[in-house]
């Protein structure tokens, strides 16, 4: 497995462009499953999750064409409906296929998803949503097994005990696009990629209004049709690169940046010390131009995660790792995965001190951190370690980065741009060149779909 190999003490300067958004790619990728005729998205991120989707939908009988930051889907088999625990169980999103599948190919068979692994992350919600629109539904071998002839609208309540659910929203928005009569979704999920899946299919040819807020309401159509789309910027990596700034004492211009979409990170952030400046105000505030520096001395700061538009919990970690630095007591409190602290323990063996009771953690903030070898655990606690490795004094190897190229698009790149010192390399073959780097999507094996990537 790639590890990273830090050499801490640098400070980031310069220009990057922010990538298109994973969480608004994945669910867009599986919309495409509804539409007869071609789709393309474009802005896409070169990720590993994009990938695998990307072959799921091969299996899923479409032709998926990958160029240099698009996709183009166009689907050949309709009789594929069999979403594998193979490519499933790679992340959890591929989730979001069941919706579309039984919404255009009357059945699906999908099995329980994968992911990082930071707590119960049910999909019931999903399954209660589909259930209101008709679906028939049953747990067979480890799969979600639906049917129905044609779904029909219903008013559907989504809420959760920790709020509402993204993927959950996409899954049963997409559906109602091709249900019999009006289907409202209350307590919908309000984060921009919801909205953005809502234009896409509204390209295609639906009739979603509302999306973005808590409740969406969606007319059913007989059929939809082809789009052209362009991916909104990826939120999360946006923050991360801010937080990779001000962690460093860096000063960091971010392209394409999203800042109407992260009003509650910046505002923490700039509580504590770090400056996010929006550069020319006549930009579109969702891709607008920023520059990110920091005070020398960090302020202490009080989080508590939420449903969007309060603090994403895929922001708790880096956050964590910045605080670590401030001088006086943070509070975190994670509200939608109460066990998402996989990180703590490695920040603790780079000289933080953090005190954990139950969904809380207390941060003391410390004058240095320490390079040391440490595990990343998920997705976002693999980017708050490496944060903390550029900032730590020594050397930081950080192992199992494969968690990172599924929401970071070659991150040593981007951070290395910027003055980082970052090395990435496999441990088992260190004495060996490196081979190239071929990405590939098989096709579904005996269909006539195919995938090609460009």
């Amino acid at each position: 497995m790639d590890e990273f190999r830090i050499q801490g003490g640098t400070r980031l300067a310069g220009r990057i462009r922010i990538d298109g958004s994973k969480n608004a790619s994945l669910p867009l990728t599986a919309a495409a499953l509804l539409a007869g005729e071609p789709v393309t998205l474009r802005n896409v991120p070169d990720l590993s999750d994009i990938s695998n989707l990307a072959h799921l939908m091969g299996e899923l009988g479409c032709r998926v064409d990958r160029g240099e930051g698009t996709m183009t889907i166009e689907e050949v088999d309709p009789s594929c409906t069999h979403a594998r625990y193979e490519i499933v169980s790679t992340m959890r999103a591929s989730i979001c296929v069941l919706g579309p599948l039984l919404a255009k190919r009357k059945q699906a068979r999908v099995a329980m998803p994968g992911g990082c692994a930071f707590g119960a992350r049910p999909v019931d919600l999903h399954l209660r949503g589909l259930r209101a629109l008709g679906a028939q539904i049953e747990l067979s071998g480890g799969d979600i097994i639906a049917k129905a002839d044609r779904l029909k609208g219903a008013t559907i309540f989504l809420g959760g005990p920790f709020g509402s659910t993204v993927l959950g929203t996409a899954n049963v928005m997409s559906a109602a696009t091709l249900a019999e009569g009006r289907t409202i979704i209350e307590s919908a999920a309000c984060e921009p990629e919801i909205a953005d899946v809502a234009r896409l299919l509204n390209a295609m040819g639906a009739k979603i209004s509302g999306a973005g807020s808590p409740r969406i309401t969606i007319d059913g159509v007989e059929e939809l049709g082809g789009a052209d789309h362009i991916v909104i910027p990826d939120r999360i990596v946006a923050a991360t690169y801010a937080v990779a700034a001000a962690i460093t004492n860096g000063d960091v211009t971010l392209e394409y940046f999203p800042h109407d979409c992260l009003l509650a990170p910046i505002d923490l952030l700039q509580n504590v010390g770090v400056n996010v400046n929006r550069l020319d105000m006549s930009e579109e505030p969702t891709r607008c131009t920023v520059q990110v520096t920091s005070e020398r001395r960090l302020k202490p700061g009080v989080i508590s995660t939420q449903p969007y538009p309060g603090f994403p919990t895929d922001l708790q970690a880096q956050m964590m790792a910045l605080l670590c630095l401030a001088d006086g007591n943070s509070i975190i409190t994670e509200k939608i995965f109460p066990e998402r602290f996989m990180h703590v323990a490695e920040l603790t063996r780079m000289g933080a001190q953090l005190i954990r009771q139950g969904p809380t953690v207390m941060v003391q903030g410390v004058r240095r951190l320490f390079g040391a070898p440490v595990m990343a655990s998920d997705l976002r606690a693999s980017a708050c370690l490496v944060l903390a490795g550029m900032v730590a004094e020594g050397e930081t190897i950080v192992s199992r980065v494969y968690h990172l190229d599924r929401g970071y698009a070659r991150m040593e790149e981007v951070l290395n741009s910027l003055g980082a010192n970052i090395q990435r390399f496999n441990p088992e073959r260190k004495h060996e060149p490196e081979p190239p780097v071929i990405t590939t999507v098989p096709a579904a094996k005996a269909k006539p779909s195919t995938v090609a990537t460009k």
